[in-house]
């Protein structure tokens, strides 16, 4: 079934996606959290970005697409951190 979440992972937010550290310069995966009815830019939906700053609650992302490169204000909770 197309986005459905396991049992664990169903509810409220957890703290630490809240209030996870994001530094620029960090490689990040771009993650539509299907609990948070926020827009969210389908197209980009598993992209890997890089975290260039903060705007307010969000973070700066930078993604390249095709030769051009885009500059998003994502929610950190649809954001997931790559270890690098």
């Amino acid at each position: 079934m197309k986005g459905h979440k396991k049992v664990r992972q169903r509810g409220k937010l957890g703290l630490s996606k809240i209030f996870a550290e994001m530094n620029p310069g960090d490689k990040v995966a771009l993650v539509h959290n299907l609990s948070y009815s926020r827009n969210f830019p389908q197209r980009y939906h598993g992209r890997t970005a890089t975290v260039i700053g903060k705007r307010g609650n969000a973070v700066l992302v930078s993604i390249t697409d095709g030769k051009a490169e885009k500059k998003f204000a994502v929610q950190k909770i649809n954001l997931k951190k790559l270890s690098s």
